[in-house]
């Protein structure tokens, strides 16, 4: 495993540590309080269930390694949708750095190969033998 390799597994395992936190709050807060928010700014309501979904089951697959370009995608989408709706007006600081940076990882997760470290890679790598053909 290379350097490159290491940096975008850790990227990947702390992106989906995030949103899997993210996704668990809004399920142990009561999702009807993000289903209540989610109408305050004009969203459906039904949203907020699929938003907790991604980031909870999502962030669990990232952390795993599964699924990853497909669900880095999902949380680009997510990220801008944050931005848009509620973020932008609020400004760059205490506003939406935190989910600019986001949606930046998200982006580089899915654009990435898959890292050494992740399940997808050991399931369907096309490489055989010993771990140094991994990297």
């Amino acid at each position: 495993m290379n350097k490159h390799e290491a940096g975008a597994s850790i990227l990947r395992v702390i992106l989906g540590v995030i949103f899997f936190v993210h996704g668990l709050d809004k399920f142990q807060e009561g999702i009807g309080n993000s289903v209540g928010f989610f109408d305050s700014i004009g969203v459906p309501g039904f949203l907020a269930y699929v938003v907790g979904t991604i980031e909870l089951v999502g962030g669990i697959a990232l952390i795993l390694g599964i699924g990853t370009k497909i669900v880095a995608s999902l949380f680009a989408i997510i990220m801008l949708g944050a931005i848009f709706t509620v973020k932008l007006s609020a400004g760059f600081l205490g506003g939406y750095e935190l989910d600019l940076a986001l949606l930046a990882m998200s982006i580089y997760v899915a654009l990435s190969d898959n890292t050494a470290l992740s399940l997808e890679n050991a399931m369907f790598s096309t490489k055989q033998g010993s771990i140094e053909n991994v990297s």
